[in-house]
């Protein structure tokens, strides 16, 4: 069973300004995958926080797989993307890409996501979009591969 962390970012979540109204649903989809959720927090909408959070998760918890949920559009206070670049070993473009593919089918605001993945250590980190909605779509799009890929990254561990 994966391993997973979920880690939400948004100043108004974290400010009490607004509800975390997509957390019931966020860990119901895991725990569908199947997967168990081992840590879930919540930033604000900025780099540094973002990923000083992306690097503790990984490197205290080790989850096979780390989702972050919103920060990935074109607002000014969108860094997702760019914190998760500055803390990954390897990107893979594929996987955005594919789940950019899939959300325009549905709507035309999915090119504007600016989505990334990529691996730290033996991370798997996956930015989705902040809906829950989104979230459970971009998710069906890579579901296919996440077994694999995460196997992929596990055997670099048994290399050490």
């Amino acid at each position: 069973m994966l391993r997973v962390s979920i880690l939400v970012v948004s100043t108004k979540i974290l400010a009490q300004e607004e509800p975390d109204r997509g957390r019931d649903d966020l860990e119901q989809i895991v725990r569908n995958l199947p997967a168990t959720v081992i840590s879930y927090d919540v930033v604000p909408d900025d780099r540094k926080w973002i990923r000083d959070q992306l690097i503790r998760v990984c490197d205290d918890h080790g989850p096979d797989v780390l989702l972050t949920i919103g920060g990935t559009g074109v607002r000014p206070s969108d860094w997702t993307p760019e914190a998760t670049r500055d803390v990954i070993d390897k990107e893979i473009p594929g996987m955005a890409e594919a789940m950019r593919q899939e959300s325009l089918k549905k709507v035309r605001t999915a090119m504007l996501s600016r989505a990334t993945a990529g691996i730290r250590k033996h991370t798997l980190i996956i930015n989705l979009p902040g809906s829950p909605k989104g979230v459970k779509e971009n998710l069906s799009v890579i579901l296919p591969v996440l077994d694999h890929a995460v196997e992929k990254i596990r055997s670099d561990r048994r290399d050490e």
